[in-house]
């Protein structure tokens, strides 16, 4: 399985598993892209699964990059080693 964060808005994120990491997926009517990963976290005190990250399709790499860092803090899974 992935761990699949979906950056939906500042301080708004949507977690799920998912069985594949496809360039793009819809989520509640609404179209995000692949921005990271799957990637598999570094070994820490328990196993990690492999990690996606998704943002909202229509927003440019800097607004992906500001969106993920003000959502940093509430989702530990963007904060591990990779």
């Amino acid at each position: 399985m992935i761990f699949a964060v979906f950056l939906v808005g500042p301080n708004d994120v949507k977690i799920d598993h998912v069985e594949e990491a496809p360039e793009l997926l819809e989520r509640d009517g609404r179209w995000f892209s692949l921005r990271g990963g799957p990637r598999r976290p570094q070994p820490t005190d328990h196993a990690w699964d492999p990690v996606a990250v998704y943002a909202p399709d229509e927003l440019t790499e800097e607004e992906f990059q500001e969106l993920f860092e003000l959502n940093r803090k509430q989702v530990p899974e963007l904060n591990l080693k990779y």
